[in-house]
């Protein structure tokens, strides 16, 4: 009783704090050896003591802790806390790290769900289609979905071809492509006009950048575009897309004089 009465008032021992906090005696003394969490005073019989204004320090040490910082890190990021404004500006810095966690959290939560989606539409267990469909959803190409209709030489092929980088920027230029095209055919443009075959030129580039010249992947990749999936607004696209671009190149290759799916016998 003595020893508690020595304690002055407006401080709290260690253990006070500890049991205030649901931290341990132990991980507060670390936080004192580390010098992130060091007591505002030392009683007469050598206890460390600590203020409400401790408190307010170790709640933003300990929010950061759970984020993910290092005790270093964390001693990068601690601000004063003197003043109303600065005891703000600690709270706001904190509301933004937890937020950032929310965010990331909420988006590896979608994924998560979103390939579990996916894993029970194939009804198959395959972990290299799995991991393509994560490194897609990271990628955010909505098109994750397609993979699971991919063959795996497709899917080998894919993998060696491109990264995420020039992955999605494949991507992208292949959705811009077939959006044109259901522009062109909403607007009455001919696969024969001037545009039309302008078109197919672009889209030509596009397949060949996609085979880097390798024809044999040519009947493959036509096909991926005949797909019949559950995704209706995609499937409309498409369906667009293969009625306009089959007459487009057709007369295109013909003006051309060339027929790249002619099997060549060696």
């Amino acid at each position: 009783m003595a020893d508690h009465k020595a304690i002055p008032q407006g401080y709290m021992t260690v253990g006070e704090v500890a049991k205030k906090m649901g931290v341990t005696v132990r991980a507060l003394q670390y936080y004192d050896r580390e010098g992130l969490f060091c007591p505002s005073a030392v009683s007469e019989g050598g206890r460390r003591l600590y203020t409400d204004k401790d408190i307010i320090k170790l709640h933003q040490i300990l929010s950061l802790k759970s984020l993910g910082f290092s005790i270093d890190e964390i001693k990068n990021r601690l601000t004063s806390i003197d003043t109303p404004d600065e005891v703000a500006a600690a709270l706001t810095e904190q509301s933004k790290a937890i937020q950032a966690q929310i965010d990331m959290l909420t988006r590896s939560l979608h994924d998560i769900e979103t390939l579990k989606t996916e894993v029970l539409k194939m009804q198959s267990v395959d972990f290299k289609k799995y991991a393509d469909i994560i490194v897609n959803l990271q990628m955010r190409n909505d098109n994750y979905w397609l993979i699971k209709y991919f063959d795996d030489n497709t899917l080998d092929y894919l993998r060696g071809r491109f990264d995420k980088e020039s992955g999605l920027a494949f991507i992208n230029k292949f959705n811009a492509l077939r959006d044109k095209a259901v522009q062109y055919s909403e607007a009455g443009v001919a696969p024969e006009s001037a545009q039309g075959q302008e078109f197919a030129k672009e889209f030509w580039q596009l397949i060949t950048e996609f085979t880097d010249g390798d024809m044999r992947m040519l009947p493959q990749l036509m096909s991926m575009g005949k797909l019949d999936t559950d995704n209706a607004e995609w499937q409309e696209k498409m369906n667009i897309l293969n009625a306009f671009i089959a007459p487009a190149l057709e007369t295109y290759f013909n003006n051309l004089g060339v027929n790249p799916f002619e099997v060549k016998n060696v």
